[in-house]
């Protein structure tokens, strides 16, 4: 069915960052340099676990997964949001916007399925270590990356599939700088208790089941390393855990922060705030706190580095 038929609205027009015009300029360079940081360290991830046979392990396939998605997450909004920063002209189509939000929620559920994962990895590391190779065998690993696109397909085209049944009016006017779901759905002149339903519904589903289990995958991780007799095998299981956690807490703490309590932020301002920590932020954070820090991927970079220089 054409979107005509479902909306008198064919455009949107997004109110970008409340920003002063002046400030354009230097909010552009910033939200530039940091974009070009997310897409050059996530695609070094991969370049380094694809080249360095060390690090061909289940930990570095979730790992690469995640930078690809990260790369996909922050393309779907940011070079959108850059454009509209150097034009006047913010309208988007009806199906543009429809297709932005689809793609945001994907790569959304997808990157929340993904540090599911690498945290079920880390319990079996740390709890079974002996039984690490047996478990998270190869088949296993795949098959979680292609459940995870699954049900994140499948929970963003839920939502797609709603919104596209509901009318807009006149009202156009999205105060955000990419077309979120909940900004959407206040435009509407529909009833959109459905869809209130399910997305609080699925979110709980892809978000909050997998918080959950991460949870409880390092309440048996803690309790393994309270057990640990010697200092130098805490050391170790903190080293291997710290930046997962570190990429749970920017993840989940945005998320829960403007959907599961959004009482706690009335502001407009707020929420594009919230919105760039996990857009922008932390997929640029996550190269760093995550992989460059660690020793395996340091040593894949040195071994590049001097195969590219000293070859």
């Amino acid at each position: 069915m054409r979107p005509e038929n479902q909306s008198s609205v064919s455009q949107f027009l997004l109110l970008g960052l409340p920003i002063w015009p002046e400030q354009q300029g230097v909010f552009f360079t910033l939200f530039l340099g940091m974009y070009l940081t997310t897409v050059l360290g996530n695609l070094l991830i991969v370049l380094l676990i694809r080249l360095d046979s060390r690090l061909h392990t289940p930990m570095y396939f979730f790992l690469s997964h995640l930078a690809l998605t990260d790369i996909s997450f922050s393309s779907v909004t940011v070079p959108r949001m850059l454009m509209d920063m150097q034009t006047k002209y913010r309208l988007i189509p009806y199906v543009g916007c429809i297709s932005q939000m689809y793609f945001f929620i994907f790569f959304t559920d997808l990157d929340s399925f993904l540090i599911t994962s690498m945290a079920y990895d880390r319990y079996v590391a740390i709890c079974h270590p002996l039984h690490y190779t047996t478990i998270m065998r190869e088949e296993l690993c795949v098959l979680s990356v292609i459940i995870s696109w699954f049900l994140s397909c499948a929970s963003s085209l839920s939502h797609t599939l709603l919104l596209t049944r509901l009318s807009f009016c006149a009202a156009n006017t999205v105060p955000h700088f990419f077309c979120d779901l909940g900004a959407l759905l206040k435009l509407s002149c529909s009833d959109i208790f459905l869809n209130e339903l399910v997305m609080f519904t699925v979110g709980v589903v892809v978000i909050t089941l997998p918080f959950i289990c991460i949870l409880v995958s390092y309440g048996y991780i803690g309790s393994t390393i309270l057990r640990v007799p010697s200092t130098k095998g805490i050391c170790k299981a903190l080293s291997t855990c710290g930046s997962h956690l570190s990429v749970v807490s920017l993840y989940y703490g945005a998320i829960f922060g403007q959907y599961l309590f959004p009482t706690l932020s009335h502001s407009i301002d707020k929420d594009i705030i919230v919105a760039l920590m996990y857009t922008v932020v932390t997929p640029m954070l996550n190269p760093f706190i995550y992989s460059l820090r660690n020793r395996d991927m340091k040593e894949a970079l040195g071994k590049l580095l001097r195969r590219m220089f000293f070859s």
